[in-house]
């Protein structure tokens, strides 16, 4: 509990307060010599250096300034003395780099202000700290980081604390008064534990016994109530759950069936099983498991007696299989064996009551009315009031039990029967001759079940409870009950549209309950009022838990709010405020700013003095806690070192360490040239797989690729591709230039009339050759050759190139055709190349020649449109 707790923090007694001496205190970065009582943090020292600083709580490293406390840091004999509430190392241990001086969980009391005198430290406590208030006095106090402190300032105010406090007083006028202690928590779990749980400093919520959950916000199994209680002793399962009633459900049963594997019988000390009668072990080894024999199994699973004379009888039905010796099967009844009847020796039938003996009948025995012999054993059938029980006749008592036995009379068969499924004794009341075997009602059940209206069941029925007297009657319940527990009148469920509370029967369900399944139940511990049994299920909150969020209640607003009582909502905090106790600047309870500190509940400028600031975290100038010395004379020198900085050194690399630097960087060059020259063979292959995909020159598909991986992987070379259409006919086109080209270059060959190699003689007429053709462009031989080509004539496939043309003859000789083929043929030179007579120059002679041998003005040179002749030709001037 909190008060355990915090017994020895809060009893501070006579405070042992340090007399003020000369002293250094150091934050990082900056060290203040004078008179100090702070206590808070961790005394530093080495030998050899005669200065002792104390450390307040910060982060230290090799290179913190100044020089004074550098060196201290960094002596090999270097050693800490942690102040209370400091103490993760032992006094005197060494330092390890970087060094961390701060706050274990929890909270540092002191005596007087600027967390000075001999403070008292207590961590987090350890069990739930609900409706616990522990009054303390301090004028300072220190909080570790991520823990808020819940504290009572007088009367009815409830403050929250997240920041440590130099100076008690200095906090506003809703905080001020007799301080108690509420509660103390890390603020590290999300979600927020319950009520019942404590935050620890890792971010788990810790459960105390009974607990369970994440948060802790509910009960183990066997638990029950706010509380978390265990359910009471000699049960198996009571009514657990954080809003469960605890009454026991199934109570502990000793020697159960199953214990000793035993399904219709009792375990005795010894692990023994006894069976009730009519019962034994089957053929698989479970114990009174089987009918006995002269026994058969009934519809209810019970084994019932067979017929009088029947050994052997089907379970079910009960038909006899086997009769016994003087016994023979019933013509109409296949369940009884009928008797033999009694005769002498001569064949003379006896009466009833009497047996044959030699030539004569005799008297039975009295206890039997038909018999075999003259004893009791004799008997066939028993005599009045009395049943035939392992081969004699026996009586039976008032409630029909048999002599010597737990078996039931059956007048019926005049036999003692068994009582009924997992009976051990039972009764027939006022028996008699009249009584039948199905009036018998138990009196007592085979461990594991209790008694209802005479039988054997598991549980009692609805409307019925357990008698607590003897764990074994089921006892109705009163008539405004519809389920009790405990008692006729301890109603569970109620008749008439009530609602049970608490036991009783009421019309609405009292606060800080629900209504569920015509009960009222109980809300979580959290909850004032709910919808539900969750702890997320809360209408209203209570005082120890009153921020409600999410239908949750929870301690605490977030640091920079605070909790309005009259809106019952958590509002926002001034923004001069780290955290406040209510609206407005004069409610802060520490400063947001770094510059600020707090004055009666108002942050106002720190105006720190000797150039110190405001100490991150504890809310007071350096110059607050070190009153600085007036003089060297009153105070001694000056440490060395006390704000010199220190001073870096560059030592030079040595040649092993530029060599490796070089290294470095030329292996660096040569994978970054290697990777690019591989990136570039990747594109390069690229490019090349889509030049190929577009030009349809092959298609990889999964085949083409397993072909090329053999052919990798065992050597061979690939066998040539089947050129594709397009391929062929590339090559084609490609062939049918070539010779078209070959026929160009002979048919311009034959026209050459300079006599050198040609058979023909010279023509008489002047050649056209050495004038130029009228209009306005001078056409070549090559222009001759652009004629279409035969192919393309042909295939109607147009060329990929320029077309070369057809040559046109250059000596204008008459025409090879008849007037019918040259009338029927149209010119198609174009316009461009009719030759326009000249006005400047005359005709020619072999133009006048020309001109004289048509029948009409023609071009200088026919272009003949293609015209059938009958047959194939290799005119070359044919378009």
């Amino acid at each position: 509990m909190l008060s355990s707790i915090f017994a020895v923090t809060f009893a501070f007694g006579a405070s042992v307060v340090a007399q003020s001496s000369s002293s250094v205190v150091c934050v990082a970065g900056q060290c203040l010599q004078g008179y100090s009582n702070t206590t808070l943090g961790a005394t530093l020292s080495a030998s050899g250096i005669s200065t002792e600083v104390l450390l307040l709580p910060g982060q230290y490293t090799s290179t913190t300034n100044p020089e004074l406390l550098h060196e201290l840091l960094t002596s090999s004999s270097a050693k800490l003395s942690p102040s209370t509430g400091f103490g993760n190392s032992s006094a005197g241990s060494s330092v390890s780099l970087p060094l961390n001086i701060a706050l274990q969980p929890g909270i540092v009391i002191y005596p007087q202000g600027l967390y000075s005198g001999q403070g008292s430290y207590s961590g987090l406590p350890t069990s739930s700290v609900r409706n616990t208030s522990i009054p303390f006095t301090a004028s300072s106090f220190a909080l570790s980081g991520n823990v808020w402190a819940a504290v009572s300032a007088g009367s009815n105010s409830r403050v929250i604390l997240w920041n440590s406090v130099p100076d008690v007083s200095q906090l506003p006028a809703s905080a001020s008064g007799s301080l108690s202690l509420l509660n103390l928590q890390s603020s590290t779990c999300s979600p927020a534990c319950s009520g019942n749980g404590i935050c620890s400093a890792s971010g788990t919520c810790q459960c105390p016994s009974g607990f369970t959950g994440s948060s802790c916000e509910s009960c183990s199994s066997g638990f029950f109530g706010p509380e978390c209680q265990a359910c009471p002793s000699g049960c198996t399962s009571c009514d657990d759950g954080i809003s469960g009633t605890g009454r026991c459900l199934v109570p502990i049963v000793s020697n159960l069936p199953s214990s000793c594997n035993c399904i219709n019988g009792q375990c005795g000390a010894n692990g023994q099983c006894t069976c009730i009668n009519g019962w034994t072990s089957a053929s698989n080894g479970t114990q009174c498991a089987a009918c006995a024999a002269g026994f058969f199994l009934d519809t209810n699973g019970n084994c019932e007696i067979c017929q009088l004379g029947c050994q052997q009888c089907a379970d079910g039905t009960g038909d006899c299989i086997t009769c016994a010796s003087g016994f023979t099967q019933d013509g109409n009844d296949r369940t009884k064996c009928d008797a033999i009847p009694q005769t002498t020796s001569n064949g003379t039938a006896c009466p009833d009551g009497s047996y044959g003996a030699g030539s004569t009948c005799a008297v039975c025995s009295p206890l039997c009315t038909t018999c075999t012999g003259p004893n009791s054993n004799n008997c066939v059938i028993c005599g009045p009031n009395t049943y035939k029980f392992n081969g004699s006749c026996v009586t039976t008592n008032t409630g029909g039990v048999c002599s010597g036995s737990n078996m039931i009379a059956n007048n019926n068969k005049h036999e003692c029967d068994t009582c009924g499924p997992k009976c051990t004794t039972c009764q027939i009341s006022n028996f008699n001759a009249a009584s039948t075997v199905n009036q018998a009602q138990c009196t007592g059940c085979l461990p594991g079940f209790v008694l209802s209206q005479g039988q054997c069941v598991t549980s009692c029925p609805s409307g019925t409870f357990l008698s607590p007297q003897d764990n074994l009657t089921c006892t109705a319940c009163s008539s405004s009950c519809t389920t009790c527990a405990g008692s006729a009148s301890t109603c569970l469920t109620c008749a008439n549209n009530l609602l049970a509370s608490n036991g009783q029967c009421v019309s609405s369900c009292p606060s800080n309950t629900f209504s569920s399944s015509g009960a009222c139940i109980s809300c979580h511990p959290d909850c004032a009022t709910c919808s539900g049994a969750s702890f997320s299920q809360c209408t209203s909150c209570n005082k120890a838990l009153p921020v409600l969020t999410n239908g949750r209640c929870l301690a605490t607003c977030s640091q920079n709010q605070y909790f309005d009582t009259t809106s019952s909502t958590c509002q926002s905090c001034d923004s001069s405020c780290a955290s406040c106790s209510g609206a407005g600047p004069n409610s802060c309870l520490a400063c947001s700013s770094s510059s600020q500190v707090l004055r009666g509940g108002a942050c106002t400028s720190a105006n720190c003095t000797s150039g110190t600031s405001v100490v991150s975290g504890l809310g007071a100038c350096l110059s607050e806690l070190v009153v600085s010395s007036p003089s060297s004379t009153s105070s001694g020198a000056l440490p060395s070192g006390l704000s010199t900085p220190i001073t870096t050194t560059t030592q030079r690399l040595q040649w092993w360490e530029i060599l490796l630097m070089a290294l470095g960087c030329a292996f660096i060059f040569v994978a970054f040239l290697y990777c690019w020259r591989r990136r570039a063979r990747k594109q390069r292959a690229k490019a090349t797989a889509a030049f190929a995909s577009a030009k349809a020159l092959h298609k990889q598909n999964w085949r083409w690729r397993l072909a090329r991986f053999g052919e990798r992987l065992f050597g061979h070379n690939r066998s040539p591709r089947p050129e594709s259409e397009e391929i062929a006919l590339w090559k084609l086109r490609a062939a049918e230039e070539a010779r078209h080209h070959k026929e160009m270059e002979k048919l311009r060959g034959a026209q050459e009339y300079s006599g050198t190699g040609s058979s023909r003689s010279p023509s008489p007429l002047p050649s056209l050759h050495p004038y130029q053709r009228r209009g306005s462009h001078d056409y070549s031989d090559a222009d001759r050759l652009s004629a279409g080509s035969i192919y393309s004539q042909v295939t109607g496939m147009a060329r990929s190139g320029p077309e070369p043309r057809q040559p046109v003859k250059s000596n204008l000789l008459a025409s090879r055709f008849s007037s019918t083929t040259l009338g029927s043929s149209a010119p198609k030179k174009p316009n461009v190349l009719k030759r326009q007579p000249s006005p400047s120059k005359p005709p020619t002679a072999a133009e006048l020649y020309a001109a004289s041998v048509r029948q009409s003005p023609e071009p200088d040179s026919y272009w003949m449109a293609p015209t059938n002749t009958g047959g194939s030709h290799n005119n070359p001037f044919r378009k």
